[in-house]
């Protein structure tokens, strides 16, 4: 037992690193061990940065991270509101419809089933901002439309010089979701992963990649998301000119600038869902609304019955797990023995 070299204990084991050391320095530390260890496979999460950096920087990875398009939108939110307020523009007719007593007005859309085209609104609204409010025009080969065009048509000399408006990147992504029968999950994935791609690779979307950036994060949002993914070669259907090794060759692209992260935590997927109702309220894209009916009231009830149940199983379940002296009834004093 008192031997140094002891069936527990190897001398030629791997020496312990200190646990106080930073990730970044356990990473350099670690990759000079495999001289002697043999070959060193790093764990994902020695891969991280800190996370005082993350929640800055990526916000498709932390929920507690702002979204990139919300803040790029609110620049143009408030001076839309402070020039009718100096203009003194009145709204006009209220379009939007409010509960009353006799009435409530409830919409379709769900964190977990959104609307459609309301989602594919929002979606193409928040690229808008992207690339109205960029930092610079950085970009790469692969996703520059006049060297891979999607079209046999001629790219107009002033293609990176034009922002696009938000009726033409609406189309353009409505088109896609349509031909492919995407859904609006798979909408809200894709600005996760395109955000992911400008964070990740330091890039900006601009006039000129906009359309293959869009392109890129739908392909793979499609694939990862939806049971029956869409292939490469479906997307050469839609769009005549391009070619299956160009898709391909996009995707490879596309992934290795993401650093292979596709994850997408549930945390993640409903910040974006509710950004993107924040950018519909203060834009004036409304979600529809129609009046609560019997048999909708039923089928939320319903619903409500069944997650409430549920929980209440999975509580009692950790209330159980929980309890370690359940056959304590009371605290037992022991008599004290003078001597």
């Amino acid at each position: 037992m008192g031997n140094i070299a002891s069936c527990c204990v190897s001398p030629s084991g791997s020496p312990k690193l200190p646990r106080q050391v930073e990730r970044l320095e356990d990473y350099q530390i670690n990759t000079d061990l495999s001289d002697d260890t043999g070959p060193y496979l790093q764990h994902i999460s020695d891969r991280e940065v800190p996370d005082d950096l993350a929640l800055e920087s990526n916000p498709s990875d932390h929920a507690r991270a702002s979204t990139i398009f919300l803040s790029k939108s609110q620049t143009d939110v408030r001076d839309r509101r402070k020039s009718n307020h100096i203009n003194h523009v009145s709204p006009g007719l209220l379009s939007k419809k409010y509960s009353s007593c006799s009435t409530i007005f409830i919409d379709d859309s769900t964190v977990s089933q959104p609307n459609l085209k309301s989602t594919i609104k929002c979606v193409t609204l928040a690229i808008y901002y992207h690339i109205k409010n960029r930092d610079s025009d950085r970009s790469l080969d692969i996703f520059d439309e006049k060297m891979h065009p999607l079209s046999r048509e001629q790219v107009p000399d002033d293609y990176s010089r034009t922002d696009p408006e938000h009726k033409l990147i609406y189309r353009f992504v409505r088109t896609l979701f349509s031909a492919a029968q995407l859904t609006a999950e798979c909408a809200i994935v894709t600005l996760v992963y395109l955000e992911r791609l400008l964070t990740y690779a330091e890039l900006d979307i601009c006039p000129s990649n906009w359309k293959r950036i869009v392109l890129g994060a739908i392909l793979l949002a499609s694939k990862v998301w939806d049971d029956q993914a869409v292939w490469n070669v479906d997307y050469c259907q839609i769009l005549k000119d391009i070619t299956v090794e160009d898709m391909n060759e996009m995707e490879r692209h596309f992934l290795e600038l993401l650093q292979f992260n596709i994850n997408v935590p549930a945390s993640v997927y409903a910040k974006y869902y509710f950004d993107l109702r924040s950018l519909a309220d203060d834009n004036n894209l409304s979600f529809p609304l129609e009046p609560l009916r019997n048999e909708r009231a039923q089928k939320l009830e319903a619903i409500s019955r069944l997650c409430e149940d549920k929980y209440k199983d999975l509580s009692r379940v950790a209330m159980r797990r929980s309890f370690s002296a359940d056959n304590l009834v009371g605290i037992r004093r022991s008599n004290a023995v003078l001597s």
